[in-house]
């Protein structure tokens, strides 16, 4: 019986813990960039819909953007193609793109489809919709790479028009040139230039990654909390490479162009999101302001 109310008390203390971060993020949006392999087990999906579903309910404004560059390649393969890419970038001809706008707008509706099933209206929608993303084409390091594109410009008048009727809108990074030709965009670069247009309080990356590190080979040298100069000293220092070097180069970004607080986390992590929104502590690297105290 002491052991059950200790149970109890432990979850209360959590709920109270968490009442000071859902009253200063009321009716703030917050950008989710959905990606990784937590896209490819079901459980970790219920868990990361289930947060943003949570955060919409205590009065987070969320917008999901969503990746899904493994469930392509499997698909690619699956038709006889073979995946290509140059300096980390999927080289998309016409055929893959066909494949690719496939693959997430299937995505895109499934996720409609668990949020729906938690009681919360959902709109998935194309970033070719309503002009949500205008692309140009998009070169590495000078080579063609196809139907890649990079964003010039975000009409954000949409997912305003949605969060008002109180819809979670699911975005599918997808969008088009001022020629109507339909590009590839990367889903981290979506979000980033969402939130700006958004003018959000948050972005938040949930990938395969669970934060930064002074050095990549030891799990106990993880930032928890870190300002802007900071991560661009490590950039400049050579200790930032690979797929974390543009995504750190996005939150500096973000919060360069007013994004109060940007997070990198795990989403294989149960839960990661609202754990680090929520508690003390958090369980991923926070990208904040130089105006903010660092770790």
């Amino acid at each position: 019986m002491e052991k059950e109310m200790q149970e109890v008390l432990d979850k209360a203390q959590v709920l109270v813990e968490a009442l000071p971060y859902i009253q200063r993020f009321n009716r703030k949006v917050i950008v989710i960039k959905y990606g990784g392999s937590a896209m490819m087990n079901e459980e970790l999906q219920k868990n990361v819909i289930a947060d943003a579903v949570l955060l919409k309910l205590v009065g987070f404004k969320p917008i999901i953007v969503h990746g899904g560059g493994k469930e392509i390649s499997r698909w690619v393969s699956k038709v006889g193609m073979e995946p290509r890419f140059v300096n980390g970038l999927r080289v998309t001809d016409e055929d893959t793109m066909e494949i690719v706008e496939m693959v997430l707008n299937k995505v895109n509706k499934n996720l409609v489809r668990m949020v729906q099933e938690l009681g919360v209206k959902a709109v998935g929608i194309s970033g070719k919709d309503g002009g949500l993303l205008t692309a140009e084409k998009k070169y590495s390091e000078g080579e063609d790479i196809g139907f890649v594109g990079e964003i010039t410009h975000v009409e954000p008048k949409i997912l305003q028009d949605l969060i008002k009727d109180d819809f979670l809108p699911i975005v599918c990074p997808v969008g088009m040139d001022a020629d109507f030709n339909t590009y590839n965009i990367n889903a981290d670069d979506a979000a980033y230039e969402i939130a700006k247009a958004m003018k959000a309080e948050k972005l938040a990356f949930l990938s395969d990654i669970d934060g930064v590190y002074k050095d990549p080979a030891d799990p106990a040298t993880q930032i928890t909390r870190m300002n802007i100069s900071r991560a661009k000293r490590l950039i400049d220092h050579g200790h930032i490479g690979g797929g974390m070097l543009p995504k750190l180069t996005n939150c500096i970004n973000a919060i360069e162009n007013g994004v109060s607080r940007v997070h990198i986390l795990d989403g294989r992590i149960p839960h990661s999101l609202l754990l680090e929104i929520y508690t003390d502590h958090g369980c991923g690297t926070a990208i904040i302001g130089d105006e903010e105290e660092d770790e």
